[in-house]
């Protein structure tokens, strides 16, 4: 294994710079949608129309959310852009592809929770839970995209496809608020409760912030990922249980 890859004897390099930078760039991003996106569908409500006025009037939090969108729009792009580079050109492992291990990974996580067996799933870099959500986000990031599009230039949308239904606009509507609101629900709820409250990292999973994970947490959470590295065999395939979780 590399030095890189590693920081001594306790931690493990998960992320490089550019991941880091792009996950928080996300977080502003994906907030400022969310803020302007919400006070436009719940326009009647009073907090709403007190958010409209603190930002300027509806003209201006639709021209802050168009923006932004934009500026989202691009960041999908990229980030899809360097995926493809990556596994085509660099030979990067697919490890963000959903396979049947992660089905099974999913049920035996399962049958540990109900303590039917006496130890989690064993995962790779990425467990179940983390590719749904990665898929989920990044497939209706692309739905955004579209129907926003579709929402804003309504008029260049028939132009260049003239035989689209009429329906397609309200049709737009309906699945941009909706998956809006799905996204905001899934990071709200299952994302920030995995990076936060979640026993294993509370108060705070500081991996996307720093780069580094320990160990402890990479045994526990990740153990093929650590034989892989470092070319030692979990005794009993699975160790953590014994050490204890850390922090990063």
């Amino acid at each position: 294994m590399s030095g890189k890859d590693r920081h001594g004897e306790g931690k493990f390099k998960r992320f490089g710079p550019y991941r880091i930078i792009e996950h928080q760039a996300n977080v502003v991003v994906f907030a400022v949608l969310v803020i302007t996106g919400l006070s436009q569908r719940y326009h009647a409500a009073s907090w709403a129309q007190w958010l409209v006025m603190t930002l300027g009037g509806i003209d201006m939090v639709r021209f802050i959310h168009r923006s932004t969108g934009l500026v989202f729009s691009l960041f999908l792009i990229q980030h899809i852009a360097v995926a493809a580079y990556g596994l085509i050109f660099k030979k990067w492992g697919p490890s963000m592809i959903i396979n049947k291990k992660d089905f099974s990974d999913a049920i035996d996580n399962l049958r540990y929770y109900f303590g039917i067996t006496d130890r989690p799933a064993r995962c790779d870099r990425y467990d179940y839970k983390q590719k749904f959500e990665y898929w989920g986000v990044t497939v209706g990031g692309v739905l955004m995209v579209i129907t926003g599009l579709t929402l804003w230039f309504p008029t260049e949308i028939f132009s260049l496809l003239p035989m689209l239904p009429g329906q397609i606009i309200p049709a737009a509507k309906v699945a941009h608020t909706n998956e809006a609101m799905l996204a905001f629900l899934v990071i709200a709820i299952w994302h920030i409760y995995n990076s936060i409250f979640s026993p294993e990292v509370f108060p705070l999973d500081t991996s996307i912030f720093t780069g580094w994970i320990s160990e402890e947490r990479m045994i526990h959470e990740h153990p093929l990922e650590y034989e892989r590295l470092t070319g030692e065999k979990l005794e009993g395939g699975h160790e953590a249980e014994t050490k204890g979780l850390t922090d990063d």
